[in-house]
């Protein structure tokens, strides 16, 4: 990046946090997903101090220069690191930044304690067949370049993807991913062609080795969403393999999709907030049985 990323600090009012955690978005996504639920969890736990950061290419964090990879992402982040003057103890990303928080773990982890991958697969996938199907980020990806710029309103952003037939909460979600122009009508907040070469990246990139061989001080928390369908067998029974290799931890939580920050966010405060402090023994996981948060 020519300039740090893009980011919040999110403490609570009045508190003197000693430690810090970044917090990464999906793709398509910003900071300010978080930023509720962030708020709700430093009053709870006001000993953290929460780092919103907006990935590159997204939201406010523009003019990274490619590659437009895992590996760059995550120099992103070691450069806002050095940028705050901190150390992040944990780092806790949701789907595309669940593995840029493994790739920050694996490059830049030098006094991080705990790695957070909320809803994303650890190894490599094939976007175009999973389970015979499309994954739905690609789809979504193919549907906004269809979309014609300049947009001349949310309300017409809005239209269009319901006429392609997305939901109303996705298409109300997408009109905060549009910037003003100064002639009128509206852009992207990303850029499209940078967002493919990230997917990509995800996509191809494997962490299982990484996860096979963890450093002592390190543990690594998966949390699979119940009612997420981006999960197979062969992805959970990985998880046998992984633990003896160093402290990984696969929780479930339920009554949530792959949003799960939206869909439960009181269990999902609850997991992190016993992690983050310590709590809890290894969760160990046996092919063929299911895990529990």
């Amino acid at each position: 990046m020519t300039a740090p990323l893009a980011h919040l600090v999110v403490t609570a009012p009045e508190a003197q946090p000693r430690r810090t955690a970044f917090i990464l978005h999906g793709i398509l996504g910003s900071a300010r997903n978080w930023l509720s639920f962030a708020r709700r969890f430093v009053a709870q736990v006001p000993d953290w101090r929460l780092v919103l950061v907006d990935l590159r290419n997204h939201g406010d964090s523009h003019g990274a220069p490619p590659p437009h990879t895992l590996a760059a992402c995550a120099e992103d982040l070691r450069a806002l690191a050095a940028h705050l003057d901190v150390t992040p103890e944990a780092v806790i990303g949701h789907s595309f930044g669940g593995k840029v928080a493994l790739a920050y773990a694996r490059d830049h982890g030098a006094g991080l304690r705990q790695c957070w991958v909320l809803d994303a697969v650890p190894g490599a996938a094939n976007a175009r067949d999973i389970d015979g199907d499309t994954h739905e980020v690609v789809d979504v990806v193919g549907a906004l370049r269809g979309v014609s710029l300049p947009i001349a309103s949310r309300a017409a952003l809005q239209e269009t993807l319901r006429a392609g037939g997305f939901g109303e909460s996705f298409a109300g979600w997408m009109t905060t991913n549009l910037r003003p122009l100064e002639g009128g009508g509206f852009t992207w907040r990303f850029s499209l062609d940078a967002v493919d070469a990230m997917l990509a990246s995800y996509f191809e990139t494997d962490f299982w080795p990484f996860l096979n061989a963890l450093p002592e001080s390190l543990s690594v928390h998966v949390v699979r969403a119940a009612r997420s369908d981006r999960w197979r067998s062969a992805d959970l029974a990985r998880f046998a393999d992984a633990q003896a290799g160093g402290d990984v931890r696969l929780h479930v939580l339920e009554d949530a999709g792959h949003w799960l920050h939206v869909d439960n966010p009181d269990g999902l405060m609850r997991l992190l907030a016993g992690g983050l402090n310590g709590a809890g023994a290894p969760r160990r996981f046996t092919p063929g049985t299911p895990p529990v948060a």
